[in-house]
């Protein structure tokens, strides 16, 4: 999801943590890899793109890949990804959740994303990872039932939020589980922003990946170089889609939306590709 308010953390110093926590050795992160070809499609590169986490509308006309909630239907004939939020709870979904998979710092208060008030989950040992994996491969399910193509498992970054309760090798561990689930479904499975990880995609299952903001942010080369140009990119400002269009827009998928990812009509829609 966009962040407001704050920057995501910074690439540099975290992907040389992860680098030697994989090197130390990921023993909860399971051999993720690359999906098999035949039973995994995998996005278009530099295709039309549209982002509708937030409400799905007929898809303008050059339009080839599109993101819905999972609570949404595919677009008949695009290629379909959907939106999961996989390590924090929705705001309205949070008392469904049993109390202990709710992250709680030293004093037992629940931790909370306060850009979206969305409290993180709890993947901090593997018999938790799979406890929260079995509930989020649920919506999973729901996605492959329903037809779409891939799944995007968002918030994989939440452990920079965490009051440095989660760690980078947690959320390794964790969405390589969904990978696994999300492949056998034949589903392929899109890394979420999280920049400093992109080098280790592939012990984490991740096939492609959705970028917020690369452009802004100047992440852009670090994840056409981790997924081979199999990149969608959504900016929220003018100037970072100029920047992503100016290094990238003949081999990215890269759209403008406005940060709430409104539907046409409302008054804050913005959509642009150039």
């Amino acid at each position: 999801m966009p962040t407001v308010g704050v920057l995501r953390a910074g690439a540099a110093g975290t992907a040389v943590g992860a680098c030697f926590l994989l090197l130390a050795g990921l023993t909860a992160c399971g051999s993720g890899g690359e999906p098999e070809e035949a039973s995994v499609r995998l996005p278009p590169r530099h295709a039309g793109f549209d982002y509708q986490i937030g409400g799905a509308y007929p898809p303008p006309s050059g339009v080839r890949i599109v993101t819905r909630d999972r609570t949404a239907s595919p677009a008949p004939g695009l290629y379909n990804i959907c939106y999961v939020n996989a390590f924090q709870a929705q705001p309205g979904e949070r008392g469904s959740w049993p109390a202990d998979l709710l992250l709680r710092d030293g004093r037992g208060r629940v931790v909370v994303d306060r850009d979206w008030d969305e409290a993180l989950l709890d993947i901090r040992t593997p018999a938790k990872r799979r406890r929260v994996a079995a509930r989020i491969n649920r919506f999973v399910d729901g996605c492959a039932d329903k037809g779409f193509d891939a799944v995007e498992p968002d918030n994989y970054d939440s452990y920079t939020r965490s009051r440095h309760l989660l760690t980078a090798n947690d959320a390794l561990a964790f969405v390589a589980l969904l990978s696994r689930h999300a492949h056998a479904r034949h589903l392929a499975v899109a890394q979420k922003n999280t920049v400093e990880l992109a080098g280790v995609r592939k012990k984490a299952g991740l096939d492609f990946a959705v970028a917020e903001e690369c452009g802004a942010q100047d992440e852009c080369g670090a994840y056409a170089r981790a997924f081979d140009d199999r990149v969608v990119v959504v900016e929220y400002t003018d100037s970072g889609l100029r920047k992503a269009l100016a290094g990238f827009g003949g081999r990215l998928s890269i759209v403008r939306r406005d940060v709430e990812v409104s539907t046409p009509g409302s008054a804050g829609y913005v959509r642009r590709v150039r």
